[in-house]
């Protein structure tokens, strides 16, 4: 039924709420501002970095928002930071989809160099056809990141399946006519996901490769 498997990267392959979340509450105790709590922070999690940032200090004018977002990167990108942790399974699935051979891709909040960086540590790069980032074009849940994939691949949006953890992964998907799955593991409680249109909801990646083998 599906071709192509576009997957989110934050909360959904990889474990980086915490990583992500500090460092936003750091780029906010650097210039000064109050420091958001973990549970806001979490929620902008799956935006583009700006949107993010825009929605956490919704008092910040366009300047103010440049250069909390540029902290931001400081302490994300740092090289003194360790990499995060994959997500138990995540390199199976893509290696077990691969070999079944579906068009993998990624649609991410990211920036370009920040994916670059994640995909170089953690070695899935291989894995992936094509990838698209919030600095590339809109931000989720415009589907714009997730019709650039298909347009690239080839495949139309009835034979795409988006994988998030995030009510944005779940509306972009929608906006692109496309389906979607959620995992609980991120950041999105399952209900939110349910209630955007999730086809599923799965508690470990291992199990979404049966499920798109019984469609």
């Amino acid at each position: 039924m599906y071709e192509l498997i576009v997957f989110d990267w934050d909360g959904t392959l990889m474990d980086s709420e915490a990583t992500i979340v500090q460092c936003l509450q750091k780029a906010a105790e650097d210039l000064g501002y109050p420091i958001p709590e973990v549970a806001r922070a979490k929620d902008v999690i799956g935006l583009g970095l700006h949107q993010a940032v825009a929605r956490l200090f919704p008092g910040a004018d366009e300047k103010q928002v440049d250069a909390l977002a540029d902290r931001y990167r400081r302490h994300f990108l740092s090289e003194e930071r360790p990499p995060s942790p994959l997500f138990p399974g995540a390199e199976a699935l893509l290696r077990e989809l691969a070999s079944n051979d579906y068009l993998l891709a990624v649609a991410t909040g990211k920036s370009r160099r920040g994916l670059d960086r994640e995909l170089e540590h953690s070695g899935l790069g291989r894995f992936f056809h094509y990838t698209r980032c919030a600095d590339e074009t809109f931000s989720k849940p415009h589907p714009q990141m997730l019709l650039d994939v298909m347009d690239y691949l080839g495949t139309d949006s009835g034979k795409t399946l988006v994988v998030g953890d995030t009510e944005y992964d779940m509306q972009m998907a929608a906006n692109a006519d496309s389906d979607a799955i959620g995992v609980s593991h991120g950041v999105h409680h399952p209900q939110r996901l349910q209630q955007q249109g999730a086809l599923a909801v799965f508690d470990e990646l291992e199990q979404i490769a049966p499920w798109l083998q019984a469609r």
